[in-house]
Parts: structure tokens; C-alpha cells; sequence
């Protein structure tokens, strides 16, 4: 997605646009590395959920991305998926739930790790559904997809386009999407939604630059962004990887980031969910 991003705005805004990753503090590093660059609209933060629950997350961060950022354009949402090994013998939302709370502990839930949108995605889904499951974090999607696929772990909750292969050849049993709305790539999959009104859970990204950039600046990207976004080879593109664009002016994509870092902030004290 990034990549999308930077061909297009590389040709539209005659500057050589450059993806630099940034590993390290589960995305701290990145933002701290961007709220220190000068705010001149050369040095763009490629923000997202993450960075929406490290706010709660992390207590003493040497930031404020409410505060610290200023945010450009929405980017994609990632759908989520509420999948199970076949091994066990749920094929519904409430059938899971009625398996939960007739053995509690017994199943156990993978995440992405403490603090991942799968592992509040999860928390949350406990807490509005009065289930228990155990959590397990792992390192990453990947490996908690390994053991998923070997039945170390019942239940996770990962991004669609990382499951869809799995989902489709029968290896994993999808229960229901965490969006809104149905996905055309699993039309016959309900949302979660339709069992537990209001649950909603998806990842998504967006851009965002230092907080003292000029609105001129930030109008252009913004300009540029959902530009590329509304473009039909990038439409059909994000389709391919199960995405749908988050076209928002500057002032919506603060709107929505401040709700994201509301709700998961809930979920986070609710849970008790501490940084490792």
C-alpha cells in the first residue's frame, strides 16, 4: 500500500516520494522520528491503528500524536476476520459464543501480540459477548497463523487479506468479517455485527506530517492522496488486497483518529492490558 502511495504522489507532485521503514517500538520509533523532522511536507508519517492504541498503551510516551501530529488523509481500512481451527465444532458467531460459556478457559484466542488491533479486536469481542478465552500473543501475524493452522491455538482474529488463502482452501472456518458491512471477498461470511450489534474492529492507515506543517501543504497532499485513491487502476488494486480507501478531507481523518484512540483506550483500561 505504501508503495501505491509514493509511485503515485511521485508523479503527481514531481518529487521523488521515498518509503524508509522504521522498525522498532511497535511503531514509536517512526512516529517520534516524523514529529521531530522539520514540518516542511517532506517527511510524512504513515500513521495507523497502532499508533491509535500506543496512545493508551504506552504511559509515558515522549509524545502525543493528538497533539504532536497533524493528520493529512485517510488511507485503507484492513477488514478483519473471527476465524476458528476446524477442530472445533462452532460454525456461527453464536455458536462460539454458546461453546465459550458452556467451557469456559478452554479456548484459547492468538493475537499479533499485547496491544495488537487483533488482540483488542479480541478482548473487545469478549467483553461485549461476557466470553473467556485465553490469550495467547505471539510475535507477529505470521506465526500465530502457524499454530492457528496447527490447532496449537482455537480462535484468532487476523486481517482478511493474510486468511483469505486459508479460508477459501478450507484450512481455517471464517465466522464473520469485523466490518460493517460484508466483504465481496467472503459475501457468504457475516459480520460479527449481525450477532453483536455495534462490534466493529477493523486496522487501518492513514498519512499525517508535524503539527506545525502549513494547511497548504497538507491540502495539496490531501488533494494528491484521495486523488489516488478514487483512481480506478488504484481501486481495482486495493480490491485485489482486500482494502477499502478511507477517503476523509484532513479535519474528518483527525475526527476518526481521535474516536479510534477513544475506543481502544476503553477496551485497553477495561482489559487491563499493560505494554510488555
Amino acid at each position: 500500500m505504501a508503495r501505491i502511495i509514493a509511485a503515485w504522489l511521485s508523479g503527481h507532485l514531481s518529487q521523488q516520494v521515498v518509503v524508509e521503514n522504521r522498525p522498532g517500538a511497535n511503531t514509536n520509533a517512526a512516529a517520534q522520528a516524523v514529529i521531530s523532522s522539520p514540518p516542511d511536507g517532506y517527511t510524512l508519517l504513515w500513521i495507523g491503528i497502532s499508533n491509535a492504541i500506543n496512545a493508551t498503551l504506552y504511559e509515558s510516551l515522549p509524545f502525543d500524536v493528538r497533539v504532536d501530529i497533524a493528520p493529512v488523509a485517510g488511507l485503507v481500512v484492513y477488514p478483519l476476520v473471527l476465524e476458528v481451527h476446524p477442530s472445533v465444532q462452532v460454525k456461527t458467531v453464536a455458536e462460539l459464543i454458546t461453546f465459550a460459556k458452556a467451557n469456559p478457559g478452554r479456548l484459547n484466542m492468538g493475537s499479533f501480540g499485547v496491544g495488537s488491533i487483533s488482540h483488542v479486536a479480541g478482548e473487545l469481542f469478549k467483553g461485549m459477548t461476557g466470553i473467556s478465552a485465553i490469550h495467547i500473543p505471539y510475535r507477529g501475524a505470521a506465526p500465530m497463523i502457524t499454530d492457528l493452522l496447527g490447532g496449537q491455538v482455537q480462535v484468532a482474529i487476523d486481517t482478511v487479506a493474510a486468511s483469505l488463502p486459508h479460508i477459501r482452501s478450507g484450512a481455517l472456518r471464517a465466522l464473520a468479517v469485523t466490518t460493517t458491512n460484508r466483504l465481496t471477498a467472503l459475501p457468504d461470511v457475516p459480520t460479527v455485527a449481525e450477532t453483536i450489534p455495534d462490534y466493529e474492529a477493523v486496522a487501518w492507515s492513514g498519512i499525517a506530517v508535524p503539527r506545525a506543517t502549513p494547511p497548504a501543504v497538507i491540502e495539496k497532499l490531501n488533494r494528491e492522496i484521495n486523488a489516488c485513491l478514487m483512481d480506478p487502476g488504484t481501486k481495482a488494486r486495493l480490491a485485489e488486497l482486500t482494502t477499502v480507501p478511507l477517503v476523509f478531507t484532513p479535519v474528518e481523518f483527525g475526527t476518526y483518529m481521535v474516536d479510534e484512540i477513544q475506543k481502544w483506550g476503553r477496551v485497553i483500561r477495561t482489559s487491563k492490558i499493560e505494554a510488555e
